[in-house]
Parts: C-alpha cells; structure tokens; sequence
C-alpha cells in the first residue's frame, strides 16, 4: 500500500478515529505556519513547539486505534465507545494545550492561577478516561476477535500492554510536578523533544511505552508474514521475546531518568 492508500484504508475501517486525526493533522499544519510568526517561549522553547509533538503524537495514535479497532467486529458498541471517546480526549487535550500556548503560559504542571489549575486538572482526567479506554481494548482483544495470525494478535496485545505502562508512568509525572528529574524543568535539551541533557527526564520512557503500540503490532506483522520454516508457536515466542527486550528498555529508560541521568550526557561532552 502506498501512503493514499492506507490513509483511504483507515478512513474505510474507522471514519470518527479518522476525522479526529485529520483534525489534529490540520492544526499541527496551522501551529506551524504560525510559530515562524510568534516571538514568544516557553522553558526556553517557541511555545508552539509543544503543541505540535501532541499534535503529531494524536495523529499517529489515532490512526493506529482505528486500524486496529476493526479487529474487533463482535463489539460494535464497545468500538464506537472507544471511538468516540477517544476521538473526544484528543480533542479535548488539543483545546487545553493549544489554548495556553496562545496564552503564552505552560499547558503541563503549571498551577499559577485557578484557571491553569482547571485546565491541568481537565487534561488529567481525559487522560484518566482514555487510559480506561485503552485498557477495555487490550481485554477486548484477550477476548474473541477477528481471526488474526497468532504472531501479530500478540504483537497487539503486547503493545497496548506497553502503551498501559506509559500511561501509567506518565502519573510519575503528575506525583512529581515535572517531567525532569534532578533540575528544573526546561533547559539546554535535544532537538525538538527537548528531553534534558543535563538532567533525568521522564519523557524519553514515556515517548518509547507509548509508540510500542505501532512499533509492537508492525514486529507481529512482519514475523506472522515471515515464509519460513517456523511453527506458530515459535513466531509467537519471538514476538514475545521482543516485548520483553522492549519493556526491558523502557524500563532501563524510566530507571535512568528516575536516578537524575539524562539519556544523552551532552553536558559530559560539551
């Protein structure tokens, strides 16, 4: 398939996931012709940078629920639900993220007026609600679905399963009231992340948990297309040795940062 035609494709298997894509898709289009425009930053950084990466990150995951939620045939009710409701926090959590940016003030752990208090607090509890969403997906595909090879059906599992423990490791961020660990947040840090260079910074785990769910389900597509001369079951175990090296890393990552060590060292090197 070419890029028109999987985007045809999940337009096909999910139209509410889809637009909501789309949508998050034209304003990231919209941010950036602004930001050349607007002088103004945030922790150092143009104050439309942020809302891009969400954009971006609300796209891609969007487009991957809706490719995979037609797997799930037997549960319409449940499917436009997550649909839906998913459509609704992307949504939600674009309005609180951007309508700050244009304020000029920090979207994430900022609590200097009742109103950023608000704010924060909504955008907590659609991530609440969508990790709960994310989370009757991953029973529901433990439950029966369409037939699937049993490679890439565990390559799913696993990467909601991964995604779950980003979300769950994003709440370290809220316990904390930062994403850096060891310094302030902002910085000297990479390249439009910004993941500090000089600190530990919780955002790398949560980047690599949160993109297992394509990177997994791609690994138990390719392994399950793989014409060679392993069983069902050793596909199945090669799909799951590469979840463990996976959740191996993420956690490696959630242990550097929560120890005050930054993913690069520039610091060492500069």
């Amino acid at each position: 398939m070419n890029v028109r035609e999987v985007l045809a494709e999940i337009y096909r298997r999910n139209r509410v996931l889809a637009l909501a894509g789309w949508f998050n898709l034209i304003l990231l289009v919209l941010m950036f012709c602004v930001a050349p425009f607007d002088a103004r930053t945030v922790l150092g950084l143009n104050l439309w940078i942020k809302p891009m990466k969400f954009a971006v990150s609300f796209t891609v995951y969007l487009w991957t629920l809706a490719w995979l939620l037609s797997y799930l045939p037997r549960y319409p009710r449940m499917v436009r639900l997550i649909s839906w409701g998913s459509a609704i926090v992307a949504v939600g959590e674009m309005f609180c993220i951007v309508s700050q940016a244009a304020r000029g003030v920090k979207s994430h752990f900022n609590f200097a007026t009742p109103y950023d208090s608000m704010i924060f607090t909504m955008m907590g509890l659609l991530i609440i609600f969508n990790t709960l969403l994310v989370a009757l997906v991953l029973l529901l595909f433990f439950l029966r679905t369409a037939a699937l090879p049993p490679a890439y059906l565990w390559g799913i599992r696993f990467g909601l399963l991964l995604f779950l423990l980003a979300s769950l490791e994003g709440y370290a961020m809220i316990s904390h009231g930062a994403h850096t660990i060891g310094m302030a947040d902002g910085g000297p840090g990479l390249p439009f992340v910004n993941w500090s260079t000089r600190a530990g910074d919780l955002r790398a785990a949560h980047f690599l948990g949160f993109h297992a769910l394509q990177l997994l389900p791609l690994a138990g597509y390719a392994v399950s297309r793989h014409q060679g001369h392993a069983t069902r079951g050793q596909r199945v175990a090669l799909v799951s040795a590469l979840a463990v090296v996976y959740l191996a890393t993420f956690s490696a990552l959630f242990w550097q940062a929560m120890n005050g060590r930054p993913l690069l060292n520039l610091g060492a090197i500069f």
